[in-house]
């Protein structure tokens, strides 16, 4: 397993599932990114781990419309009559990777799952402790990326990550891009940023502390 930058601490891990919905992972989707339906049987072994694991999980999904994404629809245009709009079912994380019920779900508007959403109050908030040990929990402070679109949503949000002093691990066959060289550079750009891991690395890292 590659070395790591810092300790891995299980208990003060989450793992965020960046917008893996049917917009972008089902053949034909308004914003298809192909490679991330290769990736939906690694991506659900890691869930399922964190799952087993008690590390919290949550979720992405990319909303936008013509009045609070102009910049966006003017870089994808093709979105200014659908696409990613509240409501419908391509917001929807796909079946493969339904949440649980103990799992979050956020939406945002921008290509970073930091801004303008609760996702920081969630961090603070999160722990393996019970209803009744809040107070005694360890606030999370590593950060596991897995999803779509590595160099957009996925880099915005490690690159927020970091900037708040959070770890990141970044998964480097979890996320997903419209091309390799995209993703290679993501990958190159997050050594800078947080730890390049494989989800295996990843899920033994956790099984092993």
């Amino acid at each position: 397993m590659a070395a790591t930058k810092w300790n891995i601490e299980r208990g003060r891990c989450a793992l965020l599932v960046i917008d893996m919905q049917n917009d972008f992972v089902r053949e034909g989707a308004i914003m298809e990114v192909p490679e991330a339906r290769n990736q939906l049987p690694r991506i659900a072994t890691l869930i399922e781990t964190c799952r087993a694991l008690d590390i919290p999980i949550i979720y992405t999904v990319h909303q936008t419309d013509p009045v609070f994404n102009p910049l966006e629809i003017a870089t994808f245009p093709h979105l200014i009559d659908g696409g990613m709009r509240l409501g419908t079912d391509g917001i929807e994380v796909v079946n493969e990777l339904e949440p649980a019920e103990n799992d979050y779900v956020l939406r945002k508007r921008r290509y970073s799952a930091f801004y303008q959403t609760d996702l920081e109050i969630v961090l603070r908030n999160t722990s393996g402790a019970s209803e009744d040990d809040v107070c005694s929990a360890l606030p999370v402070d590593t950060l596991i990326i897995c999803g779509t679109v590595s160099n957009i949503c996925c880099e915005s949000t490690a690159r927020d990550a970091y900037y708040r002093d959070y770890k990141v691990i970044f998964g480097s066959d979890v996320c997903s891009a419209l091309n390799k060289a995209a993703h290679d550079a993501t990958l190159a750009n997050m050594e800078l940023f947080g730890q390049v891991m494989t989800s295996s690395e990843v899920i033994t890292a956790l099984r092993s502390e």
